[in-house]
């Protein structure tokens, strides 16, 4: 065997011990987990932003962008609920390449998977504890959740993974909601099938244990664009593609039937200075549809402090280093729009 064994890594209870919530924030989550849900199974009439960096790289600037976003909240909490992209891992299409904070806390050192599971715990707790604001995360190792399992309000399953059978097993299991996106080549089917698996109970090996889960209703869409045989970036967030997931979920009698838009990735060909527009001709398509307005609970928003992108060792304070993002400002008054138009 070719794999080398480097070290043992904590276990999730070792790393929550050194990181633990407290009763003032574990009573803030369940407040937000409450909203979030009352979003997606329709109780509430608000919209769902999930915004934030496309993958966190610096604990400093990731929690000034908190702290600017818990104050936009304030402003916004009559109309929109804001829940903060910390992404922590990075799925990489070749597999090169930055792969988030987990890998690698210090984006310009080795990879260093032990510090990297406290960092991403320790990040998570502070946006939390010291802002209240709700955190997603993307799912990319199903294996890693329950390091952050007390944490997260919302968990996406990407576009690459949303066919393995473990992440769709291990979204049975949580009680947030978790969104499905479409796969890279735009099959919406595969999408719905997550869906469908993540809505029903099973029993399977996780980690080290035979466990089994009571189903997640909140198990729901995310429209991300997809890439034809081309590799052209083809966008699916347009009036037809909308009107189409509702006759799929009309079809399928799933629970919640529920849609964020991805308004970056393929949907903007990753030009992120087109998210605004994309997010705002999506609520047109609402005002003029009520079934389209009923499922689009939200939309996700790649956002960090300072606009594009740039190369690990530039040291642009809260630029990023993996796909560009839309900077602060832009941000701020796209949040102030939709709540407008919403």
């Amino acid at each position: 065997m070719s794999m080398e064994f480097l070290r043992q890594l904590p276990g999730p209870e070792e790393v929550k011990e050194k990181y633990p919530v407290s009763a003032a924030a574990a009573a803030k989550k369940v407040a937000n987990d409450r909203a979030i849900a009352e979003i997606f199974n329709g109780k509430s009439n608000k919209k769902v932003m999930l915004i934030g960096p496309c993958s966190v790289d610096s604990e400093p600037p990731v929690l000034e962008y908190a702290e600017r976003l818990a104050r936009l909240q304030e402003r916004v909490a009559d109309k929109l609920l804001l829940v903060m992209r910390v992404y922590t891992n990075k799925p990489r299409t070749t597999g090169d390449g930055y792969k988030g904070m987990l890998h690698q806390p210090d984006p310009g050192k080795k990879p260093d998977l032990y510090n990297g599971l406290l960092s991403i715990r320790e990040l998570h707790t502070r946006i939390l504890s010291d802002y209240g604001m709700p955190t997603a995360d993307e799912m990319l190792y199903p294996a890693n959740y329950l390091y952050l399992s007390d944490l997260l309000s919302y968990v996406a399953v990407g576009a690459r993974s949303v066919e393995n059978q473990e992440h769709r097993l291990v979204a049975s299991g949580m009680d947030v909601p978790v969104g499905m996106k479409n796969p890279t080549g735009g099959d919406l089917s595969i999408m719905m099938n997550s869906i469908t698996a993540a809505q029903h109970h099973h029993t399977f090996q996780y980690r080290s244990a035979e466990v089994s889960t009571t189903a997640n209703p909140l198990a729901h869409a995310i429209l991300r664009g997809y890439v034809n045989r081309h590799g052209q970036s083809l966008p699916n967030y347009h009036y037809e593609d909308l009107t189409y997931l509702v006759s799929l979920y009309e079809k399928a009698a799933l629970q919640n039937p529920a849609l964020v838009v991805d308004a970056n990735h393929a949907n903007s060909g990753k030009k992120y200075a087109e998210q605004p527009r994309i997010c705002k001709e999506v609520l047109h398509a609402c005002r003029h549809n009520e079934a389209v307005s009923h499922l689009v609970k939200g939309f996700m928003v790649e956002s960090y402090l300072e606009d594009g992108c740039q190369k690990i060792g530039e040291g642009i304070y809260g630029k990023s280093i993996t796909d560009p993002c839309l900077g602060w400002e832009k941000s701020e008054n796209l949040i102030l729009d939709i709540a407008d138009l919403v």
